[in-house]
């Protein structure tokens, strides 16, 4: 299983976090480790010696057949399920990182930093690029979004990384953050919502 991310696909997130509205030319992919992922029903442990730690609430598409070089057209046919995860974040690792030119794999790709709620078939929405979403951070909401706000939508993401990876059974894709992104701390209880479902109840310890 590999777990792809997008950076930057919000303009209000670009604006909190690097002063720009703008779009980046490509699509903005890093990878997550496999340990990465969380395991349903567990606690997201905060590391006590990295820095701020950061919730990025985003939506998470399922790929459910094999593709490579998948034309957009026919991307919608790759993913079968969509959540609310988090991209959990080293901040300041990654403001370190950054600063040296060098890849976000430890700031973002740390044991336990992908947090993934309950699949919901996509063929409960009308459209994939419609759908709202929010995060709330012990019983209030601090994360608001709708994919429709993407500067890259999920079948132009497909078939941007179809072209470099091979996409298989079970991968998952986060597409992006909106604004609002935190720090998180232990005892903090968070809850992510797709529409009006809640997906994800995620205790942090």
């Amino acid at each position: 299983m590999k777990i792809f991310a997008i950076g930057m696909n919000y303009a209000a997130h670009n604006k909190e976090l690097h002063d720009t509205l703008l779009k980046t030319e490509k699509p903005v992919i890093f990878t997550k480790a496999d340990s990465a992922l969380l395991k349903p029903g567990k606690p997201f442990f905060v590391p006590d010696h990295w820095g701020r730690i950061d919730y990025e609430a985003e939506v998470v598409v399922r790929i459910c057949r094999l593709g490579k070089n998948i034309s957009q057209r026919f991307a919608h046919r790759y993913y079968d399920a969509v959540t609310v995860g988090i991209d959990f974040t080293a901040r300041d690792l990654q403001r370190e990182a950054s600063q040296n030119g060098q890849p976000w794999t430890i700031c973002k790709g740390f044991d336990g930093s992908a947090a993934i709620g309950e699949w919901v078939d996509i063929a409960k929405f009308r459209n994939v690029q419609a759908l709202h979403f929010h995060l709330d951070k012990n019983g209030e909401t601090v994360q608001e979004g709708c994919t429709s706000d993407m500067f890259y939508s999920v079948d132009e993401i497909i078939a941007y990384i179809s072209q470099f990876f091979t996409l298989k059974t079970g991968d998952l894709l986060y597409t992006g953050t909106p604004a609002g992104v935190g720090p998180v701390q232990i005892g903090d209880h968070l809850d992510g919502w797709l529409e009006d479902r809640k997906v994800l109840d995620l205790n942090c310890k």
